[in-house]
């Protein structure tokens, strides 16, 4: 029986040491073995401190004089725990940093612009060990989902790659970020659609932001069926708990609590005298003017880069004042307002201490402070403008003030929710677990058709070289017929789509059974083979 190279070098030493220091502290200090040519079992395995194990042939590989009992010991090195990495199934991981456990310093550093996207998308499905991949870069989280073919290995280099990405280094990293596999990472994209983990509990935007995330991701290699599947089945999830639940009822967006938040700070003496200025009109901007509005606010200025958004925001909103102004005015502007909320996708600060500090003040209406409300990651106002005086500045990790007091009737509806995710991550756990057959599907395909060609080829041989082509064809067709006939029985019992009454485990044990009847185990595994092809495509790419 041949022998894989995957089962060679560390793996057998691992299996030796394990069967001459059963204990992890007695393995991880082994520092030599030696194993001894075809004929010979001695094995000597010489350990820190001077310990010795010397193990014969019949307490590690067996007797010599028995190939039998060798060709067991092989087997069980294939099924052992030292082999578990080759055997393991791909994983799906998210790498995370959210705003419930990083500051928002280091989440503009980690923020990819949805431009980028398709690009991270490809450098991270050029490491070794990752197949697919997905950005999900808000104000509030910066989330990579992946499907790793080994879960340690795939966290290493996602984690080492964004810390390429971003400057920041990794045991910074590993302080704040989050790790999740398989049915918790599942868990955990279906709550942030659901707006679960958002600051403000039922959100709508982030649905929105999952949804962009499908949208960039089609067409990318990288964003193959398993993450893909992943995210539109969060879309679905997403959609089904607010429209269940009623959990997005109310103000319960970023914006609407930047509103929020500027309205607490301000005097109670303003009065609604204070002057609004927002800037940046795409959907954040859209979003804070309609809050704005609700609260009774009828006149703001808007400034962005072109008057066409601003005017259909205008149109929409008939009753309400708003006045157009242009990038080039923005300080003239800040000038000129009391309140000032910044929404937009620039990735440099708009405003400094230098900008800020020769301003005219606020009005003595609102104490002659001006507030800054940026929600933008990466911010729009440095942290240095804080330092001036008459400035007070306030960003995305501030609004939980806000979310604090509309927290307990949420909660009551994300009890519901989650009943409905519990679901959801069941039905995706079953469509995911059935696409394990895939392979057998094709591996048993492709073995009959071997099998039919090779006998097509035996009968065209004892016909002759002068046979008519309409009978080489009715050959070639009969012998298809009847391989598709063959298998379709087969094939219909490696399927698990709900069209019948068969179970998933039902589904893999035929699988199992076929593998076993027909030999389709390979020696090496699938994702042995993919993590070998990759590091050859790197390799020749350095």
């Amino acid at each position: 029986m041949a022998v894989s190279t995957s089962f060679s070098g560390a793996k057998l030493e691992t299996l030796l040491l394990n069967k001459c220091y059963p204990s992890s502290s007695a393995r991880s200090n082994a520092t030599h073995l030696s194993v001894f040519g075809k004929n010979r079992r001695t094995v000597s395995v010489i350990q820190k401190g001077g310990i010795r194990c010397d193990a014969s042939g019949s307490d590690v590989l067996g007797d010599s004089s028995s190939n039998a009992t060798t060709v067991s010991a092989i087997e069980q090195l294939k099924t052992s725990a030292a082999d578990r990495y080759t055997k393991e199934r791909s994983s799906i991981v998210v790498i995370g940093l959210s705003v419930h456990t990083t500051p928002v310093e280091m989440r503009e550093k980690l923020a990819i612009p949805e431009a980028d996207w398709p690009r991270a998308i490809g450098e991270l499905c050029g490491l070794n060990h990752i197949e697919e991949a997905a950005v999900l870069s808000t104000c509030n989280r910066m989330e990579i989902y992946v499907v790793a073919l080994s879960q340690h290995r795939g966290v290493k280099e996602v984690t080492e790659w964004m810390s390429k990405t971003s400057g920041i280094p990794v045991s910074e990293l590993c302080q704040h970020r989050f790790l999740l596999y398989n049915k918790d990472a599942t868990q955990h994209i279906f709550e942030v659609s659901a707006g679960l983990d958002s600051l403000v509990l039922g959100e709508g935007q982030i649905l929105a932001q999952v949804r962009q995330v499908v949208k960039v991701g089609q067409g990318v290699s990288g964003f193959g069926r398993n993450i893909s599947g992943l995210f539109k089945h969060a879309i679905t999830v997403g959609k089904r708990v607010r429209a269940e639940t009623n959990i997005a009822a109310g103000a319960v967006s970023v914006s609407s609590a930047a509103v929020e938040l500027a309205l607490m700070k301000l005097p109670e003496t303003s009065d609604g005298s204070a002057r609004m200025l927002v800037i940046g009109a795409g959907k954040m901007g859209k979003l804070v003017i309609k809050h704005l509005v609700a609260k009774g606010c009828t006149k703001m200025v808007v400034v962005n880069r072109t008057e066409e958004r601003v005017a259909a925001i205008r149109e929409e909103l008939k009753d309400v004042e708003i006045i157009y102004k242009p990038l080039s005015e923005m300080l003239n502007c800040v000038g000129e307002a009391d309140v000032v909320f910044t929404g937009t996708a620039s990735e440099n600060p708009l405003f400094l201490k230098d900008h800020v500090k020769d301003l005219p003040p606020a009005s003595q209406g609102v104490g002659g402070h001006r507030l800054f409300i940026d929600i933008s990651v990466p911010r729009n106002v440095g942290s240095c403008v804080s330092d001036l005086e008459s400035v007070r500045v306030y960003n995305v990790d501030d609004l939980k003030e806000v979310v604090a007091a509309n927290k307990e009737d949420r909660l009551r509806k994300a009890m519901e929710a989650q009943a409905i995710i519990g679901e959801e991550s069941k039905q995706f756990e079953a469509w995911r677990d059935s696409l394990e057959t895939v392979p057998t599907i094709k591996k048993l395909r492709a073995y009959a058709e071997r099998v039919r060609v090779a006998e097509f080829e035996k009968c065209l041989g004892k016909m002759g070289d002068d046979i008519p082509k309409k009978t080489h064809r009715a050959v070639d067709d009969l012998s298809r017929g009847i391989v598709n006939k063959m298998l379709h029985g087969p094939m219909q019992h490696l399927r698990c789509d709900g069209s019948d009454s068969r179970t998933l485990t039902e589904t893999l044990e035929n699988m199992h059974a076929l593998n076993r009847m027909f030999s389709l185990e390979t020696e090496i595994s699938v994702l042995e083979q993919k993590v070998r092809a990759k590091v050859e495509q790197n390799r020749s790419e350095a």
